[in-house]
């Protein structure tokens, strides 16, 4: 049911079936491939797609090769065996996985997984969630020519590390793509950093900018993304479901912390009254519980 915007609003599990995998049919290939990534948010009232960097405050845009910079000098002990290569796209996904303040914001090619991060705080459960899905086929279509030329050459839809070393050696050098063409947002694969990125199904977008948010971007492109809202009153039957089909936070983030957090919940009873407001959350490769980065 659409409430006149590009809101989804579903009132069951089969609901969010249909939403998700709407126009996911290709006929071309006779198979379901989707061209939509997903991003969940357990508060439907925070539907701000701001950045970690943009979080932070002040000149923040100021700061962002300052916190890569001290990120790369002072982790490079402890990551060297980890960072495939030493370049700028390599280090900003390491620091975007453990919670540095960046410009990348974390999707799924899963809407399961999408949908995870919309259901999982126990404090939210009783709100509203919200999925983000996105076209990422069709936002190549305002990429600069450069960027274009180079996914079709790969035959890809999405960059890895290498392909946009070709293009920008820095993030000063790919935002000047943008200087012609206007801003955009590209998507990035990170490398298998680790099983959280390799399980989560995640990827990247990136803006042509630090201070110009995915936001005011899509204002202007309106058909690449609808939004699909997760009243609360159908949350818990969403994340039974998604338990059953086996949607952890003990798959998502192996190891203990996605172990404990996956326990605390499952076994918490249900509230049936408002709960102590807490923050929103999103969705994060970064935790072992999603929050805001």
């Amino acid at each position: 049911m659409s409430n006149g915007t590009r809101d989804i609003v579903i009132g069951s599990w089969n609901d969010l079936n249909d939403a998700v995998y709407a126009d996911a049919w290709q006929g071309s290939i006779g198979r379901f491939r989707s061209d939509f990534v997903f991003r969940g948010v357990s508060n439907a009232q925070f539907t701000s797609l701001t950045t970690g960097l943009m979080r932070l405050g002040g000149a923040y845009a100021e700061m962002e090769g300052h916190l890569l910079r001290n990120f790369r000098k002072y982790a490079h002990l402890d990551v060297i065996q980890t960072v495939p290569a030493d370049s700028t796209w390599h280090w900003l996904a390491m620091a975007q996985h453990h919670g540095l303040p960046s410009r990348l914001l974390d999707w799924s090619y899963s809407p399961f997984v999408a949908t995870h991060f919309a259901t999982a705080s126990i404090e939210q459960l009783n709100t509203d969630g919200l999925i983000w899905a996105f076209d990422y086929i069709r936002s190549r279509e305002q990429l600069p020519a450069v960027l274009r030329d180079i996914l079709d050459e790969e035959n890809s839809n999405v960059f890895t590390a290498e392909m946009l070393q070709r293009s920008a050696a820095t993030l000063t050098e790919f935002d000047r793509l943008a200087l012609d063409d206007g801003h955009f947002v590209a998507f990035f694969e990170p490398p298998s950093l680790d099983s959280r990125i390799v399980n989560q199904y995640a990827l990247f977008s990136l803006m042509s900018s630090p201070s110009v948010s995915l936001d005011e971007w899509l204002a202007r492109h309106p058909e690449l993304f609808r939004r699909i809202i997760i009243p609360a009153e159908v949350k818990w039957e969403i994340r039974d479901k998604l338990d059953h089909a086996n949607i952890t936070e003990r798959v998502l983030f192996p190891g203990l912390d996605g172990l404990s957090s996956w326990l605390r919940r499952y076994y918490s009873p249900r509230q049936t009254g408002p709960m102590e407001a807490a923050p929103a959350e999103e969705q994060s490769t970064a935790r072992g519980v999603p929050t805001e980065q």
